[in-house]
């Protein structure tokens, strides 16, 4: 049991910006309070959280600040760091991003705060974007199928290793690996083949493959040190091996260099991040992966294609839902849920407004700038170490590398140290003539004149001959009037939250507050290389360190990492903490993960990630933890026992109060317990979870702690953990603390600190609400879904509530009885909710045949109330179909949505077209209309067309190749929280 006692007296006065944050006002407050029965917030708290694991005092955290103050604070952290002209490479470049991008997209709210697109019909705009993407990343690598993004490139790589083990079937437990490869995905790499029983070989020379038997080839175009090598004849024999290959390529190179596929390959991957999005430190950027025909079943991550709606008309979808993890759980291709939509859109909308001819331009530019660098320094009598490169040269000065490190850096510049006789200095597109000369001088050397170039240095053999992005997309966009256009066009066609409400249970969409979005455009926190020396980056270790500390204080634990770039990332790398764990006290046989059935699927994905053995335990009728059952497990399972992992308060949206029991069965047992942190917006300020029982969480910061969804991504899911798992926290090789870059655990992400650059967004957070803003906070999200709950239970009951009647911060309205009286089903449910103007809740999770509901803190009772009233609406249409007035098969609910076309032309349906468009009064005030009727999942399953087709094929999808298997459309249909 803890050993605190329930906090119940009233928080200090919250600071100003608490009241904006938060939607109801008091007056609203003090209504739901009544509707619900109870007296007052603290009175709620006491009914609904057990007061077992109640905090007695109130969190540690420095007093809020106002919105201007926060702004200074945020500047002065800025204004300690330096932006130098990073020439450092490894994968991480300048570039600039289109004004008209920044400003309409990245900094738009109607692009930052929508969700991830499982609700096709009204993401049609964000699933053009990303369909632009994967043409991008298709056409540059040449194979035909291309995902809509990764985490980045390091876990693009490990991703990639995992698929092509899966299509040798296992025959060999062997990866060779490029010694060019980038050293941070080499590092990811081995973190994540290790626990898997991968081998990974990194032969000294890679002229032949070495002897024995292997299942996969990964190969660095161009390599770290900036050569640019041939691989056919390496990628023949591994083929002829029965091995895979994967080669990690450059996408501005390979507009001048042959592709991936026309070399051969099976898989690219690599990083979007030079197509306009900024350095931020490390992240966050969006990874890409494309493979052959034949491997889209195997493709990790999101996939969007092309289907049809219900008139036949083209529509966006994601296509092939079947693979991923919250279907296919401990079997999925991949642990990942949140990508980089967001990121990815900007990289796809660079490459549209430069085009192919722009594109090539850029590289051609930064190519001849490496050339002139080159010369210049050959000249000097400097040696160029390859003479085959894109942008980077690695030179070879003995004895010296260190001393001229530090010239260049005194001149604003930070090249690549290799070692003591070793630079690597990388040109981008921000590189300018002025650059190269301070740079050659440090050498002693001058610039030649632009016309002595000496020509390419691309091997004839590696010019690229195939064509690219060809469609009208990539070239009907070069004024900056049609690119605005275009972008209003697609995010008019979307919902996000700028619209309206999105009650998505378990992914907390609540305010993106723009202070908290400002610092993010700052040159001082955007324009920063994440391998600069320690001494150029104050500003970003002492906020870093300032925010995993308030996250510890929060969560109760000794220490917080914010590495992870993803909550499934996090999953990982807490699970990796407790696998260390216990083969330090020699228990390596603890490999049984107990995860209940309720989980989230990216639990069971990241168990069997950290090379451990799930065991589903199942849940009671209350939809509580089968604690008989669980113990029934402790004593099958023994001394096999590793973790129990389980999210708190339950997905089912109740505090267990028996969670302080399970923990310490678990203890007992010898295993550790993992507390998801993916419903942490239920405890801030109310209860921690290291203190009532967790070993380890992970926190996803786009979701309690404000970071937006992105449309899918970006996400930040840092790992906090007990004292005792501190030594096996996730170490990086670039660590500016040198004591962090070995340990037990490597890296899980590509970059020291994750997606650094929108961690100011929960540092804001945190410094604007304070310890009593937090707490209010909680507060008010468990109010709001008890509200919800009550007024909708009498129509829709709710499926599970605490031993008190309440419920925590979401709640689940069971649609199954009603569909076997009407057979209007949850999809038919969620599909009207958009012709009364929102986003569904979550849809058949956790439990099929259901909505999950979680309204936030951040929507006011107006909003709460226009929701409660259209799902009222709806239940009296269902009555409708149940009492035979209108047809099963032809009703407002299965029609739905409607789009504005339905209107003209003859109507044959037995409502009318009023009551198909304006289903509710506040309709007529503020109306969204979807572009697209309701899409046919499993057509665009049978028919996958995943990049930008001809214009010509666009008439009617149902030419398109059939290349894979239907899916089966009732796991496709289900929608979980990212």
């Amino acid at each position: 049991m803890s050993d605190r006692t329930p906090n119940t007296s009233t928080p200090s006065e919250p600071a100003p910006f608490v009241e904006r944050h938060l939607g109801p006002d008091e007056p609203g407050i003090a209504r739901m309070l009544e509707t619900i029965g109870q007296p007052s917030l603290d009175a709620l708290m006491d009914t609904a959280v057990p007061a077992s694991i109640r905090l007695r005092e109130t969190l540690d955290l420095p007093p809020a600040l106002d919105e201007p103050a926060v702004i200074s604070a945020m500047q002065a952290l800025a204004d300690a760091n330096t932006v130098t002209t990073p020439m450092i490479g490894l994968g991480y470049y300048g570039t600039v991003t289109p004004a008209v991008v920044k400003r309409n997209v990245l900094e738009s709210p109607a692009w930052y705060t929508a969700y991830t697109p499982y609700q096709p019909e009204i993401s049609q705009g964000r699933l053009e974007a990303l369909l632009n993407f994967q043409t991008v990343v298709g056409d540059l690598t040449g194979l035909p199928i291309a995902n809509a993004s990764l985490l980045d490139e390091g876990t693009a790589v490990a991703e990639a290793a995992t698929l092509m083990h899966r299509a040798t079937r296992g025959k060999s437990d062997r990866l060779v690996v490029d010694p060019d490869i980038l050293p941070q995905t080499l590092a990811v790499l081995r973190t994540r083949c290790e626990p898997l029983g991968l081998e990974v070989v990194v032969p000294d020379h890679l002229d032949d493959l070495p002897e024995g038997e292997l299942f996969g080839l990964v190969l660095q175009l161009p390599g770290a040190s900036g050569a640019l090598r041939d691989h056919r004849a390496l990628i023949e024999a591994a083929h002829e091996r029965g091995a895979q290959v994967t080669v990690a390529a450059d996408l501005l190179a390979l507009t001048l260099v042959e592709s991936p596929g026309e070399l051969g390959a099976d898989v690219a991957v690599g990083t979007t991040q030079r197509f306009g999005v900024p350095l931020w430190y490390g992240g966050p950027h969006a990874g890409y992966i494309a493979v052959r025909d034949g491997l889209e079943r195997s493709l990790p991550g999101r996939l969007v294609g092309v289907s049809i709606d219900a008139d036949g008309q083209p529509a966006y979808r994601l296509a092939l839902q079947t693979r991923e993890q919250h279907i296919r759980r401990e079997r999925a291709t991949s642990n990942i849920c949140t990508a980089q939509v967001l990121l990815a859109v900007v990289a796809g909308l660079y490459a549209a407004w430069h085009g192919p001819d722009g594109l090539r331009a850029i590289a051609e530019r930064v190519h001849h700038d490496a050339r002139r660098l080159a010369g210049a320094l050959t000249t000097a009598g400097v040696e160029v170490v390859h003479r085959a490169y894109f942008d980077t040269l690695l030179v070879r000065v003995p004895g010296r590398a260190e001393e001229l490190f530090a010239a260049s850096a005194e001149l604003g510049f930070d090249l690549g140290l290799v070692d003591a006789d070793h630079l690597r200095i990388a040109c981008d597109e921000t590189t300018r003539t002025e650059h190269l000369e301070a740079v050659a001088s440090v050498f002693g050397a001058e610039l030649p004149p632009k016309e002595e170039d000496e020509g390419s240095q691309i091997p004839a053999a590696l010019v690229r001959e195939t064509d690219y992005l060809d469609h009208p997309v990539f070239r009907d966009h070069r004024s900056e009037t049609a690119m605005l256009r275009y972008l209003r066009k697609l995010a008019d066609a979307d919902y996000a939250l700028d619209r309206g409400m999105i009650p998505l249970g378990s992914c907390t969409m609540k305010l993106n507050a723009t202070t908290e979005m400002e610092p993010l455009g700052w040159p001082k926190f955007a324009a920063i290389h994440p391998f600069v020396p320690a001494d150029r980056v104050p500003g970003y270790l002492q906020m870093i360190d300032e925010l995993e500390t308030w996250l510890a204080e929060v969560t109760g634990y000794a220490k917080v990492s914010v590495h992870p770039n993803a909550g499934s990332q996090g999953e990982l790398a807490g699970l990796l903490a407790i696998a260390a764990y216990h083969r330090a006290n020699g228990d390596d046989q603890r490999d049984v993960c107990l995860i209940p059935s309720s989980a989230h699927g990216t639990n069971a994905a990241s168990a069997i990630m950290a090379g451990m053995r799930v065991v589903v335990v199942p849940a009671a009728d209350d939809g509580t933890i089968d604690v008989d059952a669980l113990k029934g497990l402790l004593d099958e399972h023994g001394d096999r026992l590793g973790a129990l992992m389980v999210t708190y308060p339950s997905t089912h949206g109740v505090y267990e109060a028996a969670i302080e029991d399970i923990c310490a069965m678990i203890h007992d047992a010898g295993g550790q317990v993992y507390l998801d942190g993916a419903n942490l917006n239920a405890l801030l300020g109310l209860a921690s979870p290291g203190h009532f029982g967790g070993d380890v969480s992970h926190l996803n910061l786009h979701k309690t702690f404000c970071i937006p969804h992105g449309g899918g991504g970006p996400g930040v899911g840092p790992v906090a953990v007990a004292e005792h798992l501190v030594p096996f926290l996730p170490t990086h090789p670039f660590h500016p603390d040198p004591d962090r870059r070995e340990g037990p655990v490597g890296p899980v992400s590509a970059a020291p600190f994750g997606s650094s650059g929108i961690l100011p967004i929960s540092w804001a957070y945190i410094r604007l609400m304070g310890a009593a803003g937090l707490t209010r906070a909680t507060q008010v999200a468990v109010l709001t879904a008890n509200y919800v709950a009550e007024r909708l239970d009498e129509h829709f009951p709710v499926l599970y509530r605490g031993d008190q009647g309440t419920v925590a911060h979401e709640c689940i309205v069971d649609i199954r009885p009603l569909a076997r009286r009407t057979g209007i089903d949850a999809e038919d449910v969620a599909k009207r909710l958009i012709d009364h103007g929102f986003h569904a809740p979550t849809l058949a999770f956790p439990v099929p045949g259901t909505l999950m509901i979680e309204p936030t803190e951040s929507e006011d009772v107006a909003e709460l109330d226009r929701f409660c009233e259209a799902m009222i609406a709806i239940r009296q249409e269902m009555a409708a179909v149940e009492e035979g007035r209108w047809p099963q098969d032809d009703n407002p609910l299965v029609n739905a949505p409607h789009t504005a076309e339905m209107l003209v032309g003859d109507w044959s349906h037995p409502y009318t077209r009023e009551e198909a468009v304006y289903p509710s009064a506040g309709t007529r005030a503020w109306k969204y209309w979807p572009p697209v009727r309701r899409i046919d999942g499993a057509h665009g399953d049978r028919n996958l067309v995943c990049a930008c087709p001809p214009i010509e094929d666009l008439a009617d999808t149902t030419e398109a190749a059939d290349t894979t298997e239907a899916a089966d459309t009732t796991e496709a249909a289900e929608e979980v929280p990212a």
